[in-house]
């Protein structure tokens, strides 16, 4: 068994060399024909002219195009911007797809073959190390001394690890154009699924996707006998799969909006943005229901689902960012920080960004109504700013390249607006607690060690209090991995569920449930 373990490692590292190598490859040659395919005709007519130096000329890689290509174009507008020509200043960023359109060689000509080479023989070889792993193990989770690897306890691999996923985040968010070939190697499924070519946004929900499922095969194994577990695990690889992946795609196959019927606002901010009302409010009966559907979710299916099953509901069974946490983040769930000033942290800066979502969306649905007469720059910018912070830096490079930093739920924990909201409802109007039986407790630690939300879980067992918090997810782990089944997870009457009980730091009292 540690054969094959080794066998599928080595696949997986060869293709992840082979993956990256895949940036350096290439050619890319533009033509007036390719120019003309991916840009508009009064765009058309100006880059033609812009871009003559480059127009026929080989280059080696997507970065020597794409740099060449943002010399000129920027150069221009430019110039525009200076003899406050705006009416001739081209808005639309082109780099991506004119290096798209422009690559040709190798790489172009054999995607189908590069993908098998690269994700499919990854994902190959991660189920060969995986599937061996826990059986010769017995059933059920524990402390297994998890914090003495270098992967997950913050030793050189995990920190390059952290590394290398913030630069994917940096390169997918800001510099699209330099991972051409990567989105040329799913080309054949976005065709397949919605009959258009891969955005870099296709090629991350395709590696989004199969890392929930490949880790999520991990969880199988590794909480095999506890039902919870297997049950909350299946219920986030399906949703990613089909809410957040299949169904989206094929609704563009139909002609209709791209749509994730399980996100909701605050997360899925752009929800209220004029283009995606439009859109959806253009495209008939089904464009309608996504509307009303996503409406119908805000202010009816957040608070009566949390308050019968709180946040877990959401957090831990459907949202796609909590499906990778407890999936592929779940070797570094331990790593969260169990402080009190991390906790004071996370209440600032969770809540903190739910105003910023709320005033954006207010100002925004303000903007709409009024025809755009007012406040249109500044909706702009709060547009700008909240998708530069919160939509990429802080869900993105943050939430996720920083698992083997900071734990799998950075993102959830201090950022996530909907967490927030959904929080606020489970604090104070929920049913859902997790009770606890001090006179079992033996102080062993592995509750708090592995809440991936920063709870100190073993201060409330020890005094038999109910875990009532606002950032708890409800994942079950901290009840899984107790020796003495001191925890349990209920969705019981109100009255009784929060007993106040005041906590001493220095000469200050806080109240630990808050």
């Amino acid at each position: 068994m540690r054969m094959i373990q080794k066998i599928g490692l080595g696949m997986f590292l060869v293709a992840l060399l082979v993956f990256n190598g895949l940036l350096f490859l290439g050619d890319f040659q533009l033509t007036e024909q390719k120019l003309k395919q991916v840009t508009s005709e009064q765009s058309f007519e100006i880059l033609r002219q812009e871009l003559q130096p480059m127009l026929g000329k080989t280059y080696g890689s997507s970065f020597s195009f794409a740099s060449a290509f943002n010399r000129h174009f920027d150069a221009y507008n430019q110039r525009q911007q200076e003899n406050e020509q705006w009416d001739r200043v081209i808005w639309d960023d082109y780099t991506f797809a004119a290096t798209k359109a422009a690559s040709e060689g190798f790489v172009a000509n054999n995607r189908l073959l590069l993908l098998l080479l690269t994700i499919g023989l990854g994902t190959l070889g991660a189920f060969l190390n995986i599937l061996p792993k826990y059986r010769e193990e017995p059933a059920g989770i524990k402390h297994n001394g998890v914090m003495f690897s270098s992967n997950k306890s913050r030793g050189i691999i995990g920190i390059t690890l952290g590394v290398y996923l913030i630069g994917i985040y940096v390169l997918l968010y800001w510099f699209p154009a330099y991972i051409v070939n990567w989105t040329l190697l799913v080309d054949p499924l976005s065709q397949l699924l919605s009959g258009g070519p891969a955005s870099q946004w296709f090629l991350y929900g395709t590696i989004y996707t199969l890392a929930i499922l490949v880790m999520g095969v991990r969880m199988f194994r590794k909480y095999r006998g506890n039902n919870y577990q297997l049950l909350r695990t299946s219920s986030v690889m399906f949703f990613q799969l089909s809410f957040a992946f299949l169904i989206p795609e094929i609704l563009v196959l139909l002609n209709k909006p791209w749509h994730d019927f399980k996100n909701i606002w605050p997360l899925d901010y752009t929800f209220f943005y004029d283009y995606r009302v439009d859109s959806m409010l253009s495209s008939g009966g089904i464009g309608l229901f996504m509307f009303v559907w996503g409406i119908l979710l805000i202010i009816l299916g957040v608070p009566l689902l949390t308050y019968f099953y709180g946040k877990r509901w959401y957090c831990s069974w459907v949202c796609g960012c909590g499906g990778l946490a407890e999936t592929a983040g779940d070797p570094y769930r331990h790593l969260s920080d169990k402080s009190l000033k991390a906790w004071r942290i996370e209440r600032w800066m969770v809540h903190g960004v739910l105003v910023f979502a709320v005033v954006m969306t207010g100002v925004t649905i303000a903007n709409y109504f009024s025809g755009f007469a007012m406040l249109g720059q500044w909706t702009n910018t709060l547009h700008e700013w909240y998708g530069f912070l919160i939509g990429a830096a802080f869900a993105g490079v943050v939430g996720v390249g920083f698992y083997p930093l900071m734990g799998n739920r950075v993102w959830c924990r201090f950022g996530c607006p909907l967490a927030a909201y959904l929080g606020i409802v489970q604090r104070f109007k929920s049913r859902f607690r997790i009770t606890t039986n001090g006179g079992q407790c033996i102080s062993c630690g592995n509750c708090s060690t592995y809440c991936e939300m920063g709870i100190d879980v073993r201060w409330y067992a020890q005094r038999g209090q109910n875990i009532v918090r606002a950032s708890c997810v409800g994942c079950g782990v901290c009840a899984s991995v107790c020796p003495r089944g001191v925890l349990k997870l209920e969705n019981g009457p109100e009255q009784g569920r929060i007993t106040d009980i005041p906590v001493l730091t220095g000469n200050e009292s806080i109240n630990v449930l808050s």
